[in-house]
């Protein structure tokens, strides 16, 4: 399939979903690493909506997986992994949220202003010349993109390994537009964290501390809601905890450990 990555030997009982929404290949390091000792999945979004990034998903936990299976997800593939257990019970054993984003509007209101007032006089003008650009775009232009992605890299991370850099990430800014639009109304109306309330399974959370999403944006809501919750904060870690050089050793020990379980 076009649409997905496999690493290590089957059976593949571990999935990893990257975010965005399409931002395929940024959890690629991350999926190769556990693939040293196990079998593990690395699907790429395709759809453009919620419910059919869920589908797709579905499709291929039970062609691919020997199920129940292990979920993660970064950032937005936090959020999927979290609806798709909610909806999909009976295929998921445990999941695990990395660097997702905060599950109530309130706790997100503060992210840009936190991102801005890490930059420069001179890139913060820029970063909000580009937002305005963008919003009026039909977010097809990947110059523009690369561009942004870039300022907020700076902005996200607390000291990231030079690897970083060579991550080849292909951003789908339709995707990206569409899902995220459904699925931060999703949170604005609460329905995102009432989806909790039907999973089952455990859930682990592991967010850094110098995340511009605040940590208690997902610690807090989800301690409400789930039966089997445990948070984990990483110390000198923004948001991507695998390529974080002062956290790198402590989240692979974490995530190991809670794979390992099974």
């Amino acid at each position: 399939m076009d649409n997905l990555r496999m690493h290590g030997d089957p059976p593949y009982r571990v999935v990893v979903a990257h975010g965005g929404p399409g931002a395929a290949g940024g959890v690629a390091p991350l999926a190769r690493e556990l693939g040293r000792k196990r079998g593990v999945l690395e699907p790429y979004q395709t759809k453009k909506t919620v419910s059919g990034q869920i589908e797709e998903l579905r499709e291929i936990v039970e062609n691919y997986c020997s199920s129940p299976v292990i979920l993660l997800g970064h950032s937005w593939g936090a959020w999927l992994v979290f609806l798709f257990a909610a909806e999909h019970g009976d295929l998921v054993d445990r999941i695990i949220l990395i660097s997702s984003g905060p599950f109530e509007q309130h706790h997100a209101s503060g992210i840009l202003n936190t991102r801005l007032n890490r930059l420069d006089a001179k890139e913060k003008a820029r970063a909000e010349e580009l937002m305005s650009l963008l919003n009026n775009a039909e977010l097809k232009d990947r110059v523009l993109l690369s561009e942004f992605r870039e300022l907020l890299a700076k902005t996200d991370h607390f000291d990231l390994l030079e690897d970083a850099k060579r991550v080849e990430v292909n951003i789908d800014a339709e995707t990206y537009k569409s899902v995220w639009t459904e699925a931060s109304e999703m949170r604005l109306s609460g329905e995102l964290l009432e989806n909790g309330r039907k999973i089952l399974c455990p859930v682990l959370a592991v967010h850094g501390d110098y995340d511009p999403h605040p940590a208690e944006g997902v610690e807090i809501p989800l301690s409400r809601v789930l039966e089997n919750f445990r948070f984990r904060l990483l110390e000198r870690c923004g948001h991507m905890p695998w390529m974080e050089r002062h956290a790198r050793e402590e989240f692979y020990r974490i995530v190991e450990e809670e794979l390992e379980k099974r």
